[in-house]
């Protein structure tokens, strides 16, 4: 009985010891880590804290340039190609063998007015012509016989007829007859005189021959196209304008230009042969309806004796030359003129106060090149616009003025 009873002890006590274990395997990590994160939070407590300094925002540096009143023309850019007032297609207007061929009907050859470019064998002609001048003679001696004929009617009448004579007892009919058919016979004299004359073909004009498409002893038919020539008097370029370019010209819909009203002066360029030149014509006429693809309206650009005393240093304005063009057009007053990169976007400029802050102005812009932009309204003389690139802009930002631009020194008239 005393055994049994230890041996139950013994085991009671391992129990109680192993669970003692047990919770300490768990309560121990968990303080650990409870510790830990104490202590962290402690020592962020007791960190010293930064100090904070209150500091202005610095001012931006930037470059301005001075906004000055002029008085300005404005003036329209455009591009176009050299093109001929008269072009025809040279055809036949008979037919026949080409027996003659000048040496200036090649492509670039350059003719007078009354050169004989083309002549067509004539000999169907010449037959025609001599048959022409028979018939007319043959209808002449038959008139000339019936007013003989018709005088003697007349006469015998008066001396042994009596009461009112009939157009038939006086010949009359006979007479009307011999007159038709002298007259039908001159016509076909002057039929077979115009087919004699077609023969030849004369230049109607001073030109180039733009084209050639028949050749030497060719046999052609009437209405066959020849070749296609133009005359040199008068080079056009045609000229797409806005709404807006109509405005800066002070032209309408239907310009024609006359002696009490001319048409605004024209500069055309380009570039030949690494060389720039230029040439001075006038913008003669517009058209009165819009083209409907791009809603513009075209104006004609002209150049006299482009190849003469229009030309420019012996170059001249050649045919199918594509030419930037520039139209000077209406003279303005009490506008401001500023630097091009001024603007920013489409109508608005920096402006450097006097207290040396930036102010965002909304402006109406007039016109603008590559240089310089006009500004009718928004601005006045005298004021610094800002020319540098600014970041972060807003109304009231401080600025340092850097550097004033001189480069906008103007001329008492500025063309635009």
């Amino acid at each position: 009985m005393t055994l049994e009873h230890k041996n139950t002890g013994q085991k009671s006590g391992r129990k109680s010891g192993g669970w003692v274990k047990n919770a300490l395997r768990i309560i121990l990590p968990l303080f650990v880590i409870i510790a830990g994160v104490a202590g962290f939070s402690l020592m962020g407590t007791l960190k010293a804290k930064p100090e904070t300094k209150t500091q202005a925002p610095s001012a931006t540096p930037v470059i301005t340039a001075k906004a000055e009143m002029r008085s300005v023309i404005l003036g329209v850019q455009s591009q176009g190609e050299v093109r001929p007032r008269t072009e025809i297609n040279l055809a036949a207007q008979i037919s026949g063998k080409i027996t003659y061929m000048s040496e200036a009907f090649v492509e670039a050859g350059q003719f007078t007015k009354g050169d004989i470019l083309i002549r067509i064998e004539s000999a169907d002609y010449d037959l025609q012509v001599t048959q022409s001048e028979a018939n007319v003679a043959q209808a002449q001696i038959v008139l000339t016989r019936e007013i003989s004929e018709s005088d003697i009617a007349r006469r015998d009448w008066e001396d042994l007829g009596s009461g009112e004579a009939t157009p038939l007892s006086l010949r009359e009919p006979q007479l009307a007859e011999a007159r038709a058919k002298l007259a039908a016979a001159q016509a076909g004299l002057g039929m077979a005189q115009l087919g004699q004359e077609r023969t030849i073909l004369r230049a109607p004009f001073t030109g180039r021959v733009g084209e050639k498409t028949v050749s030497f002893a060719q046999y052609i038919t009437p209405g066959q196209k020849l070749g296609r020539i133009y005359a040199i008097d008068v080079a056009e370029v045609k000229l797409p304008l806005t709404d807006t370019d109509m405005g800066k010209l002070g032209l309408g819909i239907g310009f024609n230009a006359s002696s009490a009203r001319p048409g605004p002066e024209v500069i055309f360029s380009a570039v030949i042969s690494g060389e720039p030149h230029t040439w001075r014509g006038t913008l003669t006429r517009t058209a009165s309806e819009y083209d409907a693809a791009t809603r513009t309206l075209f104006g004609y650009a002209m150049l006299n004796d482009p190849y003469g005393k229009g030309a420019d240093k012996d170059t001249p304005l050649a045919v199918g030359l594509f030419v930037n063009v520039e139209v000077t057009g209406k003279t303005t007053t009490e506008t401001i003129r500023v630097p091009r990169n001024a603007l920013r976007g489409s109508d608005t400029i920096y402006i450097a106060n006097e207290d040396n802050t930036l102010s965002i102005r909304t402006v109406a812009v007039k016109s603008t090149n590559r240089e310089y932009a006009i500004i009718s309204s928004g601005i006045s003389d005298g004021e610094k616009v800002i020319i540098s690139p600014v970041k972060g802009v807003f109304d009231g930002m401080p600025i340092e003025i850097a550097l004033t631009s001189t480069d906008n020194a103007y001329n008492t008239q500025t063309k635009l």
